[in-house]
């Protein structure tokens, strides 16, 4: 089989304002990074509003509707943005998980890497934050166990912030298995290995500043890896995030493009022996151009291995 490349220009249409680190040259630059690798590309659709409504309120989703601005832009968040077409972006990367889950699941594909903006971790139940709008991975996940009826979905964030939206949708859910790890302290201050939801579900991996390669690696296989072969997932998702890359603007640690492989291609392994081989990932943050397409084509290089 084959690895999907899932992405559309909608998500080009998502405007921010002029140095806001979540900008189009982002996917751009990622898109040029995968455009020679050997996928099958898919336009992504436009998830339906009963896709977003699996995770998030009626009225939250009015209320997106009501705020964004017919020109120009709106500030929703510290740091979150509304323009005119930021919705047809945000649909367009919800549609673009579901749709993954479902080739995948379908074994249509092997796997998926959906290269869409907004990215979406952040996003709490009711709440828009941190560049993001809709929960994409949280969604994916329970697209995946309410409409397929799967059993156990295991979702792992490597994005260097901590995926707090992610954990707000899923903490009661003991259907899904949450593996983050990121930078603590950093925004959004959440993330304590305490925090380990309603049915111990939760996996918290903080890292300290400055942290690299190490230990990095001695996390994962030490706590993480055997975490994700014990919950023997019948699907894993990925929040791809690439901004732990030592280049990274926004954070302060020091993994290298290498790093972004070695962890692709070692979750592949899990996957190949516990789901066969079924991964379906999403585009999160990443703010150094260079380092996030190098990464991003590193990570999805892996993933096309491991579909063979």
């Amino acid at each position: 089989m084959t690895t999907a490349v899932l992405t559309h220009g909608d998500c080009l249409a998502h405007e921010t304002p002029d140095g806001h680190p979540e900008c189009p040259a982002r996917l751009q630059h990622v898109l040029r990074a995968l455009h020679e690798l050997d996928t099958k590309n898919i336009n992504a659709p436009l998830a339906a509003e009963d896709d977003i409504l699996r995770i998030h309120p009626r009225d939250y989703l009015s209320t997106l509707r009501d705020e964004r601005p017919e020109t120009g832009l709106i500030q929703i968040d510290g740091d979150t943005f509304l323009s005119p077409r930021s919705l047809d972006a945000a649909f367009r990367a919800a549609g673009a998980v579901i749709r993954a889950v479902d080739m995948v699941l379908s074994d249509t594909v092997q796997n998926a890497f959906c290269a869409t903006r907004p990215p979406g971790h952040h996003a709490e139940t009711d709440t828009a934050m941190g560049f993001c709008l809709f929960s994409n991975a949280a969604l994916a996940a329970k697209h995946a166990l309410d409409y397929h009826q799967l059993s156990r979905v295991a979702v792992v964030d490597f994005d260097v912030h901590h995926g707090n939206g992610t954990q707000d949708i899923l903490w009661d859910e003991p259907r899904a298995l949450l593996i983050t790890s990121q930078q603590m302290p950093l925004w959004p201050g959440s993330g304590a290995a305490h925090e380990d939801g309603m049915s111990s579900n939760i996996l918290n991996l903080p890292l300290p500043p400055e942290s690299g390669s190490k230990e990095m690696r001695d996390t994962y296989l030490n706590q993480a890896f055997p975490r994700l072969r014990d919950f023997q997932p019948e699907l894993i998702i990925l929040s791809a995030g690439f901004d732990a890359h030592k280049d990274d603007p926004l954070a302060q640690l020091n993994w290298t493009t290498q790093d972004f492989a070695w962890l692709t291609r070692e979750i592949c392994n899990i996957a190949d022996k516990t789901c066969e081989g079924r991964i379906v990932s999403t585009l999160e943050g990443g703010y150094d151009l260079n380092a996030l397409a190098t990464s991003a084509k590193a990570h999805v290089e892996e993933l096309i291995k491991a579909a063979k």
